[in-house]
């Protein structure tokens, strides 16, 4: 059948009878009408290809496009095909297209269910409307009802004006939606286009948000109206950009250079995910960690406690093949958040970074370990905390931004996390920083540190200058008398068994034997259970 064929099918609408019916009494046979069904879905299904073209030149994809590389082969059953606006007045009545500018419906990953639905910018721009809104409103509960991942690809420009407030109830309806789903099911939202006003605080509410560099925008206000209220003119790009939100704002959890390489990646988080908050996430065959030594981990850390290292090093010894998945990369580099797998069970790894800001926890590292924290919980996912860490990070700006409120939000959540919880100390471990990354007293069920640990309330150095500043002032040879003071506090209250001898560490073990020793830990925590008080919910410092 030639294009114009196709472009000439009729709506079923026009082929109502007098008396409203369609089919019987027209006299048509079945046949004919399974027909006239399957041309029009062509219709729908081929699209507008001077549209598509238009998308391509963008360097985007089109919606369908974007649902053959996300899903398994031959997997996706949409829904709502058919549906169309009924929107009146402003013109709207003229051109009523079918599928309302969103694809919705269900598919495969690595054959586990998802949901999803993919916004058309083909199709009124992908605008949300009342039929738009509803549509992805059936798969989100269709989602929560089946224990099923959700994702949502977005390319669109935002609320439909010409529908007015039935735009904005749409936006509502999903926001309700993500929070009752939340902690329930994964949520992934995919931001591969525009995606502005209202639609941007779905994105927020998701588990995970990714972006494509030099086709995504997220924003709250566009840059006509930013520069309407404050004079100040700026790029779609720098205002709302992929590596805008991947580094400063921290609303983007991963940030692709291409479309292929982003849906690439959604499919690999889904292979770790757990389908919803009632499942274990999917386990591999055990590859025999529990006897794994690396003993490559003692030359990667140095021990001198001041020299810098790649963490990012550490975790790849640790995890199976070396594989995993790093959230947040380019924001608070200072701390390290990982999804990868341990003897073939799925972990969550939070790290500090000494290579950047020596490793120290500010503002950023806080919010983005807690929220990591929080989703790993939420999900089963046992935690592994990876600790060299100074301290927080001092100053006024720090102390200004709340640093106090924020760092509180990675005290509760670990706190507040039920599933089994490792601790390795590798170097560094000072002050309230220690008692944030997971420490037994705020519930770690396993404590491991190197030889090289170093657990106080400050280092040596910082602790003699504290304790003994009236005897250095007064001293003929102050630095003599400092390096014998650090030495002696070293020996007394620093020494790596310091800790282990009071219960606060369980083992002191040979760096090559980390692997192993998380291994064995995780092995014996599998089956750890951990009711907790009845409440409505705690109160997390927002």
């Amino acid at each position: 059948m030639s294009i114009s064929e196709l472009d000439r099918i009729p709506d079923f609408a026009s082929e109502r009878n007098g008396n409203g019916s369609a089919g019987q009494g027209s006299g048509q046979t079945m046949d004919a009408l399974r027909e006239r069904r399957d041309r029009l879905r062509a219709r729908i299904l081929r699209g507008r290809p001077e549209a598509a073209e238009r998308q391509h030149k963008l360097g985007k994809r089109t919606a369908r496009e974007r649902l053959e590389l996300l899903l398994d082969e031959g997997t996706f059953v949409e829904v709502d095909m058919y549906r169309r606006h009924r929107a009146h007045g402003l013109g709207m009545e003229a051109e009523r297209p079918y599928t309302d500018g969103v694809v919705t419906g269900s598919g495969t990953i690595h054959g586990r269910r998802v949901f999803v639905y993919a916004q058309d910018f083909t199709v009124f721009g992908g605008s949300l409307g009342e039929a738009h809104a509803l549509k992805i409103h059936k798969v989100m509960d269709l989602a929560l009802a089946t224990g099923s991942p959700f994702i949502g690809l977005n390319d669109s420009g935002g609320a439909r004006i010409q529908e007015g407030v039935m735009s904005l109830n749409g936006y509502g309806e999903i926001f309700r939606r993500n929070v009752q789903a939340s902690g329930v099911i994964p949520q992934i939202s995919v931001v591969l286009g525009p995606c502005a006003g209202g639609a941007a605080y779905s994105t927020a509410l998701a588990d995970f948000t990714f972006m494509v560099r030099d086709t995504a925008q997220l924003y709250l206000t566009g840059p006509d109206v930013v520069e309407a209220v404050t004079g100040q003119r700026v790029s779609h790009a720098a205002l709302g950009g992929a590596d805008v939100h991947g580094g400063l704002s921290g609303v983007a959890t991963f940030v692709h250079d291409d479309e292929e390489t982003c849906l690439e990646e959604v499919r690999y988080l889904v292979s770790m995910l757990a389908g919803n908050n009632m499942e274990l996430p999917p386990r591999l065959p055990s590859r025999g960690a529990a006897g794994d030594t690396r003993p490559r981990l003692a030359e990667i850390v140095p021990v001198d406690p001041g020299k810098p290292y790649d963490m990012r090093l550490v975790v790849a010894e640790l995890v199976d093949d070396g594989d995993f998945l790093e959230v947040h990369e380019l924001w608070a580099p200072n701390v390290i958040c990982a999804l990868a797998r341990i003897d073939g069970e799925v972990v969550g790894i939070v790290g500090n970074q000494p290579m950047v800001l020596a490793g120290v926890l500010d503002v950023p590292a806080s919010q983005k370990a807690a929220r990591f924290v929080r989703f790993c919980d939420a999900f089963s996912i046992p935690l592994v905390t990876l600790v060299d860490v100074p301290g927080f990070l001092p100053g006024t700006d720090q102390e200004h931004s709340g640093i106090i409120r924020h760092g509180a939000k990675l005290l509760y959540a670990y706190c507040d996390a039920t599933v089994p919880r490792v601790q390795v100390i590798l170097r560094k471990a000072y002050g309230g920083a220690y008692i944030v990354m997971d420490s037994r007293s705020i519930g770690a069920d396993l404590s491991l540190a190197w030889p090289t640990n170093e657990i106080a309330v400050m280092g040596a150095h910082g602790a003699v200058n504290v304790i003994h500043r009236r005897e250095l002032a007064a001293a003929e040879d102050a630095a003599a008398l400092r390096a014998e003071l650090v030495r002696a506090y070293t020996e007394q209250l620093v020494h790596p068994q310091y800790a282990a001898e009071r219960g606060l560490v369980d083992d002191v073990i040979d760096p090559a034997d980390t692997r192993a020793a998380v291994a064995r830990g995780l092995a014996m925590l599998r089956d750890k259970r951990k009711p907790q008080p009845h409440r409505k919910h705690g109160n997390v410092p927002l």
